[in-house]
């Protein structure tokens, strides 16, 4: 699509929706977004740390 389609598409969305709306549904996506990156930071940190652990932990020497 170029330059023109969206700025046709915006100004209709505009129309449809007005400003304060379309600026609402704007932040809802954004803090959506934000939020989820949040989450998936916490689950990487949480696999590190786990493996991290796993790897710390000490033999048994009673096992061999």
């Amino acid at each position: 699509m170029g330059g023109w389609e969206w700025v046709i598409i915006a100004v209709v969305a505009l129309l449809l929706f007005g400003g304060a709306r379309i600026a609402g549904i704007g932040k809802n996506a954004g803090k959506a977004i934000h939020d989820f990156k949040d989450e998936l930071h916490k689950g990487e940190n949480a696999a590190a740390t786990e493996a991290g652990a796993a790897s710390s932990e000490p033999a048994d020497p009673a096992a061999n």
